[in-house]
């Protein structure tokens, strides 16, 4: 088949763009290469098309997309630290240019795949979080997703067939030193011998997930009968932020301790994903434990 990945060049986007090649799929890179980069694609370079192009873009995206038979839509600007001061910018990329590709699927009728968040949530009440509770999320990150959630309902009641894949923490190599997420900084620290740094007190709850298990996630969605819905993409293991700090310390056989500072605005206390959804809807399940990809990396 053909599909085209937006932000294809970025940290999941080239790991699912590495999958699909290796199904034997046609494989479209659209990128404005701002965040992604060639280097994460540099395996497959001669296997798949790289388009450098914005999704803001309309026009130009316009021209690319006529014969496609999917989009995986991973476009966006995703840290949450920096939506507390870009707010307008975040808005543009991931509200607007999302919708640029939900109107282009509306008039070529191409399926679409959309990379949602946890973060849409915000602090939930309880957990394990299932799809259908109060969205009230912390930070402007976590409301553009939201946006470009409310906007896949609008245009699925306009006949497009769209699927929001809500990550939860995603691990795994490549991952953009920006944007990374807390296992690839505390790696970045113990390797260079220093302490991890934790913000808060550690006790935070996060549903870590391998980006190997989140691309399976977008092909079982992608080629499945279903036409809409909101799925919960994650481990369903819960791991505390101080607990993974102490299991990579001593996995990296070297003598520290975890250096504790103040919280951070926007951030979220406990985040663990219900996947039964995922199980029922797409015959999905993770395969990728923690600490087995971690003793891989550390020892």
């Amino acid at each position: 088949m053909n599909f085209i990945i937006t932000g294809g060049a970025g940290f999941i986007g080239s790991h699912l763009a590495e999958y699909l090649v290796s199904k034997k799929h046609h494989v479209t890179v659209i990128d404005n290469f701002h965040v992604g980069r060639h280097d994460n694609l540099i395996n497959i370079k001669n296997d798949i098309e790289i388009i450098k192009l914005d999704i803001l873009n309309y026009e130009k995206l316009k021209k690319v997309v006529t014969n496609t038979d999917g989009i995986f839509h991973h476009a966006a600007l995703t840290s949450v630290q920096d939506s507390l001061i870009q707010k307008d910018e975040y808005y543009k990329v991931n509200v607007m240019g999302t919708e640029n590709i939900l109107k282009l699927a509306s008039q070529f009728g191409f399926k679409v795949i959309f990379a949602s968040t946890a973060s849409v949530y915000g602090n939930p009440k309880k957990i394990p979080i299932m799809e259908n509770v109060t969205k009230k999320p912390l930070n402007p990150y976590g409301a553009t997703k939201l946006r470009g959630e409310k906007l896949s309902i609008k245009y699925a009641k306009k006949g497009v067939s769209v699927i929001a894949l809500r990550y939860f923490n995603v691990y795994g190599l490549r991952q953009n030193r920006n944007y990374a997420g807390v296992i690839t900084k505390f790696l970045d620290k113990i390797k260079d011998k220093k302490p991890p740094i934790i913000f808060g007190d550690g006790y935070q709850i996060r549903d870590f997930v391998y980006v190997g298990d989140i691309v399976r996630a977008n092909l079982s969605a992608m080629t499945s009968n279903l036409k809409t819905g909101f799925i919960n993409i994650g481990s369903g293991k819960p791991t505390s932020v101080s607990n993974l700090a102490i299991l990579m310390i001593n996995l990296s056989g070297y003598e520290m301790n975890p250096v504790y500072r103040k919280s951070r605005s926007g951030e979220i206390n406990e985040s663990l994903a219900d996947i039964s959804l995922a199980s029922k809807l797409l015959d999905w399940k993770p395969k990728t434990h923690l600490k087995n990809w971690l003793k891989k990396i550390m020892i």
